[in-house]
């Protein structure tokens, strides 16, 4: 029998001067991630992007709760995004996105 998985959700802060369109920034978590722990523990996360807003600069990504601690320091190790100088910032994290969403809206 098949364990269910269980996921959580980041909200994600782009710190950049330039706009950033959501294929490069999910090249580069992507690239973070591979860079820091290789193909096989990049399949483990089931990383995915469930939003992205250009504008305002915020994204919402989903992955495996096992692999959240790995996904996370690969996110800190990004400094540009298709060679432009970018920071991401974690917001907050839950398991569920209707409870991220009210977190989210309690920060600001």
């Amino acid at each position: 029998m098949k364990a269910k998985i269980r996921r959580r959700y980041l909200a994600l802060k782009i710190d950049s001067k330039e706009k950033i369109d959501q294929k490069e920034f999910m090249d580069a978590v992507w690239e973070a991630v591979l860079r820091l722990y290789g193909e096989y523990s990049a399949s483990k996360t089931n990383l995915a992007l469930i939003e992205y807003d250009a504008e305002h600069g915020t994204a919402i990504i989903r992955v495996a709760h096992t692999e959240l601690d790995h996904v996370r320091a690969a996110i800190a190790t990004i400094t540009e995004i298709a060679a432009k100088p970018a920071a991401v910032h974690i917001l907050t994290v839950s398991g569920t996105l209707k409870k991220l969403r009210k977190k989210l809206e309690y920060r600001f």
